[in-house]
């Protein structure tokens, strides 16, 4: 059981990371925690090639550590699917995050209700898995196979429960102005 939550916790993080990276109305340093940029050869996250902070309420402030990165930092954002146009100011990339308009709110919330449900199916799949589990144990009786699966599936309906919870916040997140 305890491996099987470990599995659900996992699992809800997950949901929580890629909820983090969903751009609402306001700027968030973490939006740009899915940016990668090819710098010398090599793949890495723009956290580690400068420091990401909010100036206001809506534009994003990247300080660039090395300022030969500069143009390939300003590519990466630009190729990501974030929809933010980079504005250099010597080691200094602005990003203003544009009002969201009502349909792109609603896109967004499709999106959200995707990933959840995308979680949820990976809940269920740990359940299946630890329910298949239970059933080759030859030592157990028939009734502590059942006690078993009754608690692992009141346990995946918590987790589903917190998934839930999460969509609605977000949501909530989205849909203010």
């Amino acid at each position: 059981m305890q491996s099987f939550e470990e599995r659900l916790n996992k699992t809800l993080d997950n949901v929580k990371s890629k909820f983090v990276s969903i751009r609402t109305g306001r700027a968030n340093p973490d939006l740009l925690s899915s940016v990668v940029v090819q710098y010398y050869g090599a793949t890495v996250p723009l956290q580690q090639l400068g420091s990401v902070s909010v100036s206001d309420g809506n534009t994003l402030v990247v300080n660039i550590f090395d300022a030969g990165a500069i143009s390939s930092v300003e590519k990466a954002i630009m190729s990501s699917d974030l929809g933010l146009n980079p504005q250099t100011d010597g080691s200094i990339i602005r990003l203003r995050l544009p009002d969201l308009t009502e349909d792109r709110r609603n896109e967004l919330v499709k999106y959200v209700k995707k990933l959840s449900e995308e979680g949820k199916v990976s809940l269920r799949n740990i359940r299946r898995d630890e329910l298949d589990a239970i059933k080759k144990q030859d030592d157990l009786s028939d009734d502590e196979k059942k006690r078993a699966s009754e608690s692992i599936q009141k346990l995946l309906d918590q987790y589903i429960v917190k998934v839930d919870d999460l969509v609605k916040q977000k949501e909530d997140e989205i849909r203010t102005i």
